[in-house]
């Protein structure tokens, strides 16, 4: 599929807990639109859609919670060490991810516009068609830290965690701009600003 847009696309990723989310707010802030990969993987299993009946012919019913909705607390301990099923669940919500972000590019009406894709670089193949990906980057020992503190979970399972995502060799070699985020998220203003005034450029160029 190829997108038909006017505006222009900036992909955003990072590593796990590395700082995507205090970027994205301060995009936001500047009145750009952000439509996010995550958001989208919960919208298109919502109970009554196509992308939950398929996971449940898939997986079978013990994966709905009393209401109906998709246990995300199973179904992560059903994938996690089980990579043919990890495979069979992303076949089903990858493209429908992939076509809910679609339709936003296609509506929106920004001077450009924001995908936040955190498995960007495992699934580039998918989004050749962004015209800049900005990487949020972070060290290891700090997207540990971080991990830990957000998710009150062990040094052991949070290196798991890091460990399943693209190194950040290849997520940075997709780069054409890169937040270096291991100081004071205060930083990210000045940084984010400076970046918005280049993608207005850039926009008003394409």
């Amino acid at each position: 599929m190829t997108a038909r847009r006017s505006n222009y696309v900036v992909a955003l990723t990072g590593g796990v807990a590395a700082g995507k989310s205090a970027v994205t707010r301060r995009f936001e802030a500047l009145g750009i639109a952000v439509y996010d990969a995550d958001v989208a993987a919960r919208e298109v299993v919502k109970p009554g859609s196509e992308g939950l009946e398929a996971i449940v012919d898939a997986f079978g019913p013990e994966v709905l919670d009393d209401q109906g909705q998709l246990d995300r607390a199973h179904m992560r301990r059903r994938i996690f060490a089980d990579e043919p099923a990890r495979r069979t669940l992303e076949s089903i919500t990858h493209p429908r991810v992939r076509a809910w972000l679609h339709e936003r590019v296609e509506a929106d009406h920004g001077p450009y516009c924001l995908l936040a894709i955190p498995l960007l670089a495992e699934n580039i193949a998918h989004y050749r068609w962004v015209n800049r990906i900005l990487v949020v980057d972070a060290p290891e020992a700090a997207q540990l830290e971080r991990l830990m503190r957000r998710d009150g979970i062990d040094t052991a399972l949070a290196q798991r965690m890091i460990e399943r995502q693209a190194i950040r060799a290849q997520r940075l070699a997709l780069a054409d701009d890169v937040i270096e985020n291991h100081g004071d998220e205060a930083a990210l203003d000045t940084i984010v600003a400076a970046l918005h005034t280049r993608y207005l450029a850039l926009a008003a160029a394409n």
